[in-house]
């Protein structure tokens, strides 16, 4: 999706007489006549006024989103979705995954539409993920310099998103004009791509006005926008539709841990309950490594839940000190028992090591 940047005219334009106006109402499009129009082009902008759909009320089109160049159209996010329960914990997970990323350049995102616009943090983040370092300037004020900055970053974005078959649905106008539905598909692009450890709520879908231009005249039209669909793995598969394969998942992966554990005289019989204090994730890892870690790094008999998710926790980190992406799961989720999340840590395990001795 592109946005169009705003440009301005004189405001004496802007104005719609008062038979324009009531055209315009009929049909919640806004029709602006041009200064050199004759009567019958009237005719015409209120018969296409009365055929475009109705905006929603509570809809605001603020002046600036009407003073369009032939052709261009401004895309804003309708407000009732703002309070939609899953829009807003997308735009929480994305935040927060976002200053996961970035804490250790000292970065707090706090609004997206407010700290992505200037390119400055999209440039961060595409760094850490990708490994690569961008040829920009660092701190860039003026528009023109954002706008260059954002160019880079999005050619660069584009670059590595485009052979995997992701439609480009952002621009330099539509971010830096603070699109919010643009800058949320881009960063749900990347932590897909990238495969970020979080987990993005399914079938979040907004409404949005298109406010377009067209011969002259302004049209207004509500579009539903999907910004992510369904996430569901493997295990989600397994778990909602194949139950009968799924016990054959954990038999193999019982029999890949248990050809481990046993040099250490250990036996797991159930995968839900026995990985959950974290102690056979850290020894099964040293195992697999060919490495001794010490019991001070972590606790062998746990009591509370914060000594086990301690002991997940530091097990994630020694994967991803073996070369292995960080889990998705959450180590909150192995402690409570929570199968799936077990599964795919367990199955990470046995694609990476199922040929170890």
């Amino acid at each position: 999706m592109s946005g169009a940047p705003t440009v301005s005219t004189n405001p004496q334009t802007a104005k719609m007489k008062k038979d324009e106006s009531f055209l315009g109402k009929l049909g919640g499009t806004l029709v602006r006549k041009k200064k050199s129009k004759e009567v019958s082009d009237l005719h015409e902008e209120g018969k296409n006024a009365i055929n475009a759909p109705l905006l929603p009320s509570g809809t605001d089109i603020h002046p600036e989103d009407t003073l369009l160049e032939e052709n261009a159209e401004r895309i804003m996010l309708d407000p009732t979705s703002r309070e939609n329960p899953k829009f807003k914990d997308l735009l929480k997970v994305l935040i927060d995954w976002i200053n996961s990323e970035l804490e250790e350049e000292r970065i707090i995102v706090k609004d997206l539409e407010e700290d992505c616009y200037d390119g400055q943090v999209l440039q961060k983040l595409f760094e850490k993920l990708s490994g690569r370092k961008l040829n920009v300037a660092e701190v860039t004020q003026s528009e023109i310099g954002q706008k260059q900055k954002l160019q880079t970053v999005l050619e660069a974005v584009n670059d590595v998103l485009r052979p995997h078959g992701w439609t480009v649905e952002w621009s330099v106008d539509s971010i830096h004009s603070k699109n919010l539905v643009a800058i949320i598909y881009l960063l749900v692009a990347l932590a897909m791509h990238f495969q970020a450890p979080i987990r993005l709520p399914e079938h979040v879908s907004v409404q949005v006005v298109v406010v377009k231009k067209r011969e002259g005249i302004l049209q207004t039209a509500l579009m539903t926008k999907e910004l992510t669909s369904t996430t569901e793995d493997a295990f989600d598969t397994l778990l909602d539709h194949a139950p009968d394969k799924l016990n054959v998942v954990k038999t193999s992966l019982i029999t890949f841990v248990n050809k481990h554990l046993n040099k250490l005289n250990l036996e797991v019989t159930e995968l839900e309950s026995q990985f959950a204090d974290g102690v056979y994730l850290i020894l099964l890892m040293g195992l697999l490594e060919d490495y001794f870690v010490p019991l001070y790094n972590f606790f062998l008999t746990p009591e509370s839940f914060e000594q086990k998710v301690h002991n997940v926790a530091f097990a994630f980190e020694l994967m991803q000190e073996g070369g292995l992406k960080k889990p998705k799961a959450r180590p909150e989720d192995v402690v409570n028992l929570n199968l799936k999340s077990t599964l795919r840590v367990l199955y990470n395990l046995f694609t990476n090591y199922k040929t170890s001795a």
